[in-house]
This record gives structure tokens, sequence and C-alpha cells, in this order.
């Protein structure tokens, strides 16, 4: 019985309109450009609202705790290698690798912040980006303090939507057939 209230929008007990079908349901969504959600936001970056900076909190205070877990895991990881007695160039070698994938990974993370990435040259870094995840984390945790994590590029990329939404518009405001003809 839910499955055909769903598909035809009345109830099939009571004859009445659910509100999913043409009756008297929710208010239509304003017309143009829809924003795209951020994940853990969703689109509450556009105005700042329901509960946006609780959630710029928690996302902050997570990936930082994120990033001590991970630190304390490649700790033991190194004290590992050590007790292993792998010698002095090994475990050199290992801080070096992470140090410098957590600096790219880092480095390519707050750049997608500011324009979007290439598809085939994110696709080619992602075994540096899987080993410097640290410093994907880092990123997400130092731009979540002062913004939610892609919210300059999507709101520059959406305000310039609206725009050209609000030019196509206000071009075609009454009626062609009734235009004079000089």
């Amino acid at each position: 019985m839910s499955d055909e209230r769903h598909r035809t929008g009345t109830d099939t007990g009571t004859g009445t309109d659910t509100g999913t079908g043409t009756g008297t349901g929710p208010p239509a969504a304003p017309a143009g450009p829809r924003p795209e959600p951020i994940r853990f936001f969703g689109t509450t970056w556009v105005h700042h609202d329901d509960g946006y900076r609780g959630r710029r909190a928690a996302v902050s205070a997570g990936s930082l705790a994120l990033v001590v877990v991970t630190c304390l895991v490649l700790g033991f990881a190194y004290e590992g290698l050590r007790l292993a007695a792998m010698g002095g160039f090994v475990p050199v070698l290992v801080v070096v690798m992470f140090a410098v994938c957590t600096a790219l990974a880092f480095g390519h993370t707050w750049g997608g912040y500011l324009k979007r990435p290439d598809p085939d040259r994110h696709a080619s870094l992602r075994g540096l980006l899987a080993i410097g995840f640290l410093g994907s984390l880092l990123a997400y945790f130092f731009r979540s303090l002062t913004e939610a994590p892609g919210e300059g590029l999507h709101r520059e990329e959406y305000e310039k939507a609206r725009a050209q939404y609000e030019r196509r518009t206000a071009r075609r405001t009454g009626n062609p057939s009734r235009r004079r003809r000089p």
C-alpha cells in the first residue's frame, strides 16, 4: 500500500492527496540554478543557516581528532620499524616519504578549495594522496576554521550561475508576439 501511495501521490486507503503529486503539496523550489551541496554541510553554506556554525565546529574538531589519531598510528608504525632493527636508512626513508606525500597532499587539497581539480591529474595522484592523507586532513581542518571546505569555490560558481540566470530571464520579459514591428 505504501508503494502505491508513493507512485500515484494519493493514499489508496483514503483517496486523499499525500502531497507527492500535483495537488496541494510543498511549495515549488525557486526557479534558477540550485547550489551544489557540500559534504557535511549540504546547502547550509548558502545562507549560513540550519546549524552551519555548529557543523563547522564539529568538522574542525573531527578532522583535528583524526589528525591526532593518525599521528599516533604513524608513531606506532615508526616504533615497529625501529624495533625491527631495519637499520638507520629505512626509518628515515619512511619518514621522508610520509613528509613529502603529506606536503603534496596538503597542497593538492588546499588548491582544490580554490579551483576545480583536473580529474586526470587527481586520478594520477590518487596513490600519493592516499599515502599523504594526513596532509588532506590538515588542509580540511585549516579550511574549516574559516569556511566550509570548498565553500568559496562553490559560492563563486553559484553566484556566477545566478547572475547568468538573471541576465537570461531579464531579457525574456513580455510576450514576444505582442511586440510592435517597425
